[in-house]
């Protein structure tokens, strides 16, 4: 039998090296799930990017072509130009690059000499300059056409070179045009991703990078011969080459790397492994890298880990538990035989006893009294006439009666009033409990009970008749037996009290332990779509800044792309934040903030919002400082306008200060339904919403249970007032701030506008969308792009005016469009009212790979939210160029 001690070690090994290994185990399965995901993720990626430098190569790819064929140019070639000629091709040059947007455009004689340039005003014009030397120069005179990318000779700017032959009408050879494509726009897109994005060539030298620290970076070592290629085209002039310092710890299956790459002063990277996945761009010998974090994929993997070594702790905890239950079961069992078995042997020894002194008695009327002495008991024997015939000296002394009174021949009734004085019978008249004893003892009726004395002495009482008249009673001293039972039931009373305790506890923590995790399942689920609604609006409107901002609907629009990024910020954060308050790992900056410019930058985030709801929005100036953590704070007061906003359907939203004592109390009042004082405390809670917001508004009740957490995390009082049919007012009292301690805010800043996308002029769309700021996002970055887009709103709308015959060229549609309506389903209806099929882009948050299948199959573009303006650019240039 193991000893206790040694039962409990190999307990305790047990449990941690099933904890150990379940979350390694966990952790494994986990890393690599999360990790297959993104890669799938980062090629879905990558794919884009490369489509998106594709179209923007082939968008200049037609010019040269084109100015082959002019016969000016032609003729400048044929002949020497006077100075005047030349200044005409120059300008020539430079309105034909003023139109396509590219970087320089220059002719060149069959030996390779500029004859004229668009950049011939800059003082490092293309004019007069030998690039016979370049190979873009010698694949178009060998091949008719050539392309190259590399830093210019003489502007020292990089760009991709796309090269045509100009010939004469027998074919021969006069010269060619050059058309340099400037990427870096393409660069600074790339910077709206946090991933890091490389382009490298043939030689593996990056020559794209989103962070300038990669470029011209080598993904592998040089030959001899590439560099003396590389000096001899000075492709990238005086730029040094330095190797990229990684080494790769794992393959994928599909096709992605596990890289580490060595940290330096000049080369930062994200630490520990990252995520490296490549991909060819078809027509070119480039190919395209994205460098992700793994980061999450870490933290999955910790997650999962102790998630599993939670279950095996549990089960362990469970076994556990049960083995303790069984056991002490065993010891109720045990204790009850014990019990049993003691009982049984004081009953056999009462029944010895009680025979014996009947056998006693019996003797005793034949003058044998000393025959009771043996005997433990006390006992007093009696004759018909209720005298005294005989006892023993135990009976005395149990009762302590003097030795006068012990007398052959005295009446029971004398000992009786001896006890009655002494207060042995109890309360009440002293002749009436004398009287009752004696008239059972003349009845002749056996008894047995039990008795208490004051000392605490318990006796057991027999009585007996005799067979020729009499009685015989024995008094049995049990007290040690009732201590012991008493000790045995407080002991089992014990048992059974722990048992229940811990039974209550481990059912308390096990339900607790499955809401939390229902409360988790259904809040990632429910927030998973109102994050990306808002999101995707926000990066629509972002593409329409640049082109708006010169003007008063520049500074509209503006004004929309905020409100669409203050939504998407707080449901972001919302489940950043929940998270993290619930780990401990929110961090809170505390600092003196100037309330009036928050207030001013809330007033103009939803100020549009509010106004296409019909509503009025306010925000009070202030001059008050108040300390608090600014972003914190914006989520509460972003979160109290925004519930203001869904559930007002008409007046006015007022955002106001009220001082009190060392504290500022912000309020935020509205005039919508009220809301029931029942209900007042409940929404405060996870998933918990009215009934009275509007119909198209998809929240999932989370915001109030946000502020409510981050009202106890900042230590500020979070509170509301609410009257049925009049309005509500919700607010969150900050203690006052120093002002001469608060900084003032910075000024945003202004992005530059972009070119027309020409592909798209002329064609039409409709935009079938549940969400109004998309639906507002989409139809104008369309408009933008030259598209007409004569409807672009819900399922009713567009089932409403489709006509027969007049269907657009594309239909750009979400799957899930609320009140019931499915996007496919729409679509059939609208072609059999169209009596057409126009084409279709999927614009959905769904990422369901049966869904984006399914599409496939149908001819179907797809495209997942958050959609980024070059990709659904992208996508709809590809889809209408199709149709053409």
């Amino acid at each position: 039998m193991p000893t206790p001690r040694l039962r409990q070690f190999w307990t305790l090994l047990i449990l941690l090296t099933g904890t150990v290994a379940s979350l390694f185990a966990a952790s494994q399965w986990a890393w690599q799930r999360s990790l297959h995901a993104e890669s799938d993720s980062v090629q879905r990626q990558l794919a884009l990017y490369g489509q998106t430098l594709a179209q923007r190569i082939d968008r200049y790819r037609t010019l040269p072509e084109v100015l082959a064929l002019d016969t000016q140019l032609q003729d400048a070639l044929r002949r020497p130009l006077s100075t005047d000629e030349v200044a005409q091709l120059n300008r020539k040059l430079e309105q034909a690059n003023g139109a396509s947007q590219s970087s320089t455009l220059t002719l060149l004689n069959r030996d390779g000499l500029a004859v004229a340039a668009s950049n011939w005003r800059s003082a490092t014009s293309n004019v007069g300059q030998d690039y016979s030397f370049r190979p873009y120069v010698q694949q178009a005179l060998a091949q008719g056409r050539g392309s190259f990318y590399g830093i210019g000779v003489t502007t020292g700017v990089p760009g991709y070179f796309l090269s045509q032959a100009i010939r004469d009408d027998h074919g021969h050879t006069l010269g060619l045009v050059v058309i340099k494509i400037a990427l870096q726009e393409l660069e600074r897109e790339w910077l709206q991703t946090p991933d890091i994005v490389l382009a490298s060539d043939a030689h593996g030298v990056v020559f794209l990078a989103s962070q300038d620290a990669w470029r011209y970076r080598l993904l592998q070592s040089l030959s001899d011969e590439e560099r003396r290629e590389l000096n001899a085209t000075r492709q990238y002039a005086n730029q040094p080459l330095r190797p990229l310092e990684m080494q790769v710890e794992e393959h994928m299956d599909n096709g992605g790397q596990l890289v580490r790459v060595a940290l330096s002063p000049d080369m930062p990277a994200p630490s520990g492994r990252v995520l490296w996945q490549t991909q060819p761009l078809p027509g070119t010998p480039w190919q395209l890298h994205l460098v992700h974090d793994t980061h999450s994929s870490l933290a999955d993997s910790r997650w999962a880990g102790a998630a599993g070594a939670g279950g095996w702790l549990a089960l362990a905890l469970l076994v556990l538990f049960v083995r303790q239950r069984q056991r002490l079961a065993r010891l109720r069992q045990r204790s009850r035989q014990e019990l049993e078995t003691v009982l049984q042997q004081h009953a056999q020894e009462l029944r010895t006893a009680q025979d014996g002194i009947v056998q006693a008695a019996q003797q005793a009327d034949m003058g044998l009294s000393r025959s009771l002495e043996h005997l433990p008991q006390g006992v007093v024997i009696i004759d018909a006439d209720l005298k005294l015939v005989a006892w023993n000296s135990r009976y005395v002394q149990l009762f302590r009666y003097p030795a006068d009174l012990m007398q052959v021949g005295r009446p029971i009734a004398d000992l009786l009033r001896h006890n009655a004085r002494r207060g042995l019978l109890g309360p009440g008249p002293v002749e009436e409990a004398i009287e009752r004893r004696l008239a059972h003892l003349r009845s002749g009726n056996p008894h047995l009970h039990e008795s208490a004395k004051d000392d605490g002495t318990v006796l057991e009482i027999r009585g007996n008749p005799l067979p020729e008249g009499g009685f015989v009673t024995s008094y049995a001293d049990i007290t040690s037996y009732k201590n012991a039972a008493r000790e045995l039931r407080s002991l089992a009373d014990a048992l059974e009290q722990r048992v229940a305790d811990r039974t209550r506890d481990l059912d308390v923590a096990r339900q607790e332990a499955e809401r939390a995790n229902r409360s988790k399942t259904r809040f990632v689920a429910a927030a998973v779509h109102d994050l990306l609604q808002p999101l995707n609006a926000a990066r629509m409107f972002t593409s329409l800044l640049r082109s708006h901002l010169p003007d008063e609907a520049g500074r509209h629009a503006a004004d929309s792309i905020e409100g669409a990024l203050a939504a998407q910020d707080a449901i972001l954060n919302s489940l950043l934040d929940i998270s993290r308050m619930e780990s401990g790992q929110l961090e809170v900056h505390i600092r003196d903030v100037p309330l009036g410019p928050l207030l001013q930058v809330l007033g103009h985030n939803f100020g549009v919002l509010a106004e296409s709801q019909g509503l009025q929005l306010r925000c009070v100036p202030t001059r008050a400082v108040v300390r608090t953590d600014e972003n914190l704070l914006r989520r509460i007061l972003q979160n109290f306008v925004s519930n203001a906003i869904r559930y007002s359907r008409r007046g006015r939203i007022v955002v106001g200060c009220r001082r009190m004592g060392g504290h500022l109390r912000i309020e935020v009042h509205d005039q919508g339904p009220g809301i029931p004082e029942a209900l007042q405390r409940e929404i405060f809670e996870e998933f918990r919403r009215l009934d009275e917001g509007r119909a198209d508004d998809r929240g999932a009740g989370l915001g109030l249970a946000i502020v409510e957490r981050l009202g106890r995390l900042l230590g500020h009082e979070i509170g509301l007032r609410s009257q049925l049919g009049r309005g509500s007012v919700f607010w969150v009292c900050v203690p006052l701030g120093d002002p001469a301690a608060a900084q003032p805010p910075s000024a945003p800043t202004t992005a530059q506008p972009t070119s027309d996308d020409a592909p798209l002029q002329g064609s039409s769309a409709w935009v079938i969308e549940d969400d109004a700021p998309t639906c507002a996002a989409t139809r104008a970055l369309l408009q933008r792009w030259g598209c007409d887009v004569p409807l672009a709103g819900g399922a009713p709308q567009a089932l409403e005016q489709a006509r027969p015959g007049q269907a657009p060229q594309l239909v750009l549609l979400d799957v899930h469009l609320g009140a019931g309506y499915q996007g496919p389903e729409v679509y059939a209806e609208l072609c059999q009212r169209w009596g057409q099929s126009p084409a279709v882009i999927l614009v959905t948050a769904e990422r369901d790979a049966t869904l984006r299948r399914q599409a496939a199959e149908r001819g179907w573009g797809f495209l997942a939210k958050p959609v980024r303006a070059p990709a659904l650019r992208a996508l709809v240039s590809q889809t209408l160029l199709r149709l053409k």
